[in-house]
Parts: C-alpha cells; sequence; structure tokens
C-alpha cells in the first residue's frame, strides 16, 4: 500500500535546518533544491511550445541546445527528428536515460498561464486542431535535462558512459523503432541498461510507482473493411448489407477474449469507430471498422490477430459477401520491465523517497514504444511518477470526480513537484547504475 508522507522538497527544508552538515553541493538533493527553479522554468517553455509527431523539430533544437550546453556531444536527426546526447566519463556501463518529444492533438482547456496556445493543420485529417503536451512529456523532456545538467556537473561521482535520448513519436508507437532502425545501438554504444519515467496523471507527486515484468501492453490498431453490394433499402434481398456484416462482426468479436484466450491472460478487443453508409434507405457498399487489440504475450497477441481476421472472413462467406479486407497497423510491443533492474531500482527509490512513497504499480493495458528498447536486447525499467498534489486528489475524490487522465484537455501536473521527485530518483538511479 502507498502512504503519502512529507513532499521530498519539504523533506529537504528540514533536513537542511537540522543538519546542514549532511548536503554536500555534489548531492542530488542539494542539487535540486537549488536548480529546481531553472528546471521548472524549463518545462513551462516545452508545455507552451508543444509539437505533433513527426514535427518535433524545435522541441529537438532546444534539447539539442541544452544537451550541449550542459557538455554532452550531441546527434540530431537520428530516426526523424531523434536527438542522442553521450557523456563519456571513463570505464564503466553504459545507461541510456530516455525521454519522448511529442504532443497530442488536443486543445488545451487548463486555463494556466503557460497553457499552450498552438494550433496546427492535423496531418491525418487536414483539420485544424490544438496541439498540447496532455500526455507529461513535456515534465519527462525538462526532468532529462536537468539530470543530464547535474551528471555533467558531478562526474567525479560517477564512472561509465550516459546516453541520454530524445524520441520522437512515441504516441504514434514510431518513434523507437524509427531510431532502432536508423543504427541507435550501432552508431552509438548499446547501452548496459535503459531507464524512463511517466508521470501518473492518479499519484499524488512525491510518490513512484514500479513493476517487474509486464507493465504495460501490446498495441496494435486492425482496419476492416466489410464488404458487400449497394442498392436500395427498400430491396434488401437484391443487395449483400456490409453494415449487418460489420454488427454482426462486433459481437462476433467479443467472444475471442471471452471464449478463445486463457483467462488468466489478459486481453482486450475494443471496436472504437464504426462508419457506413450516408443516407436512410441507401444500403452501402462497404462499411468500415477500427479496432484497437490490447495484450501481454507474443502468443496472445497473435492468436488474437488470427481470430479477428477468422472472424471477419467467416461472417462475409456466413452472407456470400466479397472478402474483407483486413490490415494491422500501428503495432507495438508490451513493455516488460527487467525483474534484476527492477529490483535494483527499487531499493532506490525506497532509499530517496521513503518506502511509504514507492508502491507496485498495477499493469496496464496502455502502451508504450520505450519497449522496444527491450525487444533489442536491453534490461529496461519505466517507473511511474506521480504528478499531482495529494490536495487536488482530495479535493477531486471530494467531488466524486476522478482526476483529469493523460491526454485530457484538463491535465496538468504539479509542476515544482513532480519535477522535484523526478530529479531525485533518476539521479539518484543513474549513480547507482554507474557507481564507480
Amino acid at each position: 500500500m502507498r502512504h503519502v508522507a512529507w513532499h521530498p522538497m519539504v523533506m529537504l527544508i528540514s533536513l537542511t535546518a537540522l543538519a546542514p552538515c549532511q548536503l554536500s553541493a555534489e548531492t542530488p538533493e542539494a542539487w535540486v533544491k537549488e536548480n529546481l527553479p531553472e528546471v521548472v522554468k524549463l518545462y513551462h517553455h516545452f508545455h507552451a511550445h508543444p509539437e505533433l509527431s513527426f514535427q518535433e523539430k524545435e522541441t529537438a533544437a532546444r534539447l539539442a541546445k541544452e544537451w550541449e550546453a550542459a557538455g554532452l556531444k550531441v546527434t540530431t536527426d537520428v530516426g526523424g527528428h531523434g536527438v542522442v546526447g553521450i557523456l563519456a566519463n571513463g570505464e564503466g556501463p553504459t545507461l541510456m536515460l530516455r525521454t519522448d518529444l511529442d504532443a497530442l492533438p488536443v486543445s488545451e482547456q487548463t486555463g494556466l498561464g503557460y497553457a499552450s496556445k498552438v494550433t496546427v493543420i492535423n496531418p491525418d485529417d487536414g483539420t485544424e486542431t490544438g496541439v498540447m503536451h496532455a500526455c507529461g512529456h513535456d515534465i519527462h523532456i525538462a526532468n532529462i535535462v536537468g539530470v543530464a545538467r547535474y551528471m555533467a556537473a558531478n562526474k567525479d561521482l560517477w564512472s561509465g558512459t550516459l546516453m541520454l535520448i530524445g524520441q520522437p513519436a512515441e504516441e504514434r508507437g514510431a518513434g523507437a523503432k524509427a531510431m532502432l532502425e536508423d543504427g541507435l545501438f550501432e552508431r552509438f554504444p548499446k547501452p548496459d541498461y535503459a531507464i524512463a519515467l511517466h508521470v501518473d496523471s492518479s499519484s499524488a507527486t512525491g510518490t513512484v510507482g514500479y513493476r517487474a515484468g509486464y507493465a504495460l501492453a501490446n498495441v496494435d490498431s486492425v482496419d476492416i473493411t466489410c464488404r458487400g453490394r449497394g442498392g436500395h433499402g427498400a430491396y434488401p434481398h437484391t443487395t449483400i448489407d456490409p453494415i449487418v456484416q460489420a454488427a454482426q462482426l462486433v459481437m462476433a468479436l467479443q467472444t475471442i477474449v471471452a471464449r478463445e484466450v486463457k483467462p488468466l491472460e489478459p486481453a482486450v478487443i475494443t471496436v472504437g469507430s464504426i462508419h457506413g453508409g450516408k443516407k436512410h434507405n441507401i444500403i452501402a457498399n462497404e462499411c468500415h471498422l477500427q479496432i484497437t487489440v490490447r495484450s501481454y504475450s507474443d502468443e496472445v497477441r497473435q492468436q488474437l490477430l488470427d481470430a479477428i481476421g477468422r472472424k471477419a472472413k467467416g461472417i462475409a462467406i456466413s452472407m456470400d459477401a466479397p472478402e474483407p479486407i483486413v490490415k494491422i497497423s500501428e503495432g507495438t510491443p508490451s513493455l516488460f520491465n527487467d525483474r534484476e533492474l527492477a529490483e535494483r531500482v527499487s531499493k532506490v527509490l525506497t532509499r530517496v523517497v521513503g518506502e511509504e512513497n514507492v508502491s507496485e504499480a498495477e499493469p496496464s493495458m496502455g502502451g508504450e514504444d520505450f519497449s522496444r528498447y527491450g525487444k533489442a536486447g536491453v534490461p529496461i525499467l519505466m517507473y511511474r511518477l506521480g504528478a499531482v498534489d495529494q490536495r487536488r486528489l482530495e479535493r477531486f475524490k471530494a467531488l466524486d470526480t476522478p482526476p483529469p487522465s493523460l491526454h485530457s484537455p484538463l491535465f496538468y501536473p504539479d509542476a515544482e513537484e513532480t519535477l522535484s521527485t523526478g530529479l531525485l530518483t533518476m539521479t539518484s538511479i543513474a549513480l547507482e547504475l554507474l557507481k564507480k
């Protein structure tokens, strides 16, 4: 169980007052206390200047500038707008820390003084949309800049190579793949470990969560076009109705998880969109479905995709319809946190924020392409960072309203408290994994 204790910054103030000799200028605690305002200011900049997936040009340029100023050797345009920063510091392991760069096509409604006012033409559908860091990537970026500054200024405390990654297009599940295909682990050192964090919109600031093993799901998008023969709605016997096919398919798909997948295996099939026809009395030629599919294991993932195709074809055969068109895209593998690395990191987290502020996070059916670095043979760990002040959480509870989730136009982190814990934990993890 997680119990919220004093926030780390409150603890810092108390420690400083009681025993200033215990904090040197080189400890993460002392560094954060002195430098946090600058990191928060940087967060405000990134929050106010979001860019969509594959369009992160200015975000990447600013990140590269910050890393170069800290003393890192920086390479840009890796797998698109990806940025790699290397800080070599003698013999030792290579540790990769990753941030994502992209924002979402969401019009911000937080009312913050530094809220995004950016609007663009959405390349997917040609409509105008607002752009917002509604998933906390702006926190991730500012945090990793702070970590870079600390590690560069305190090279006597560690040994090895720090490899920092600014990854594009996480929201599209494509950025990690693009960087790997552009030779990320051939052009640069292949890491011995890779760490990332992600803000948690339902957890209190000052708290963190981690989970060994499966933490996030395989994600696949499936598009199905049910094909028929159009005609007059008054004469259905002269047609093959694709909408009726689609309706049967929606129900049939629900039997896959319920009756074909082992009950102990997590799996989700959700039909998120269905479109067919244009008028009351016209039977269309086609009906289109968009489906998201979630799983953990490779075996269940393939089982779900095979079954979806089989159900779609079977219903078409039963109605003497043309074979449906089934397309699978935007696949992201499940995220498996290395167990040994999780055990080692959990001890650091407990030491830094206190056992009462560390929890074993629940597994999620959300997706994250940080998983691809693990699939490439690197032990990985992504941990969760509480992002909402406890008092705000209590107000939401009193109102019987859940706090705004990630991707909501109303979501915002309490930046100072969130970054305080993010910087303390990530720098402490880096010092542990790169200790002399």
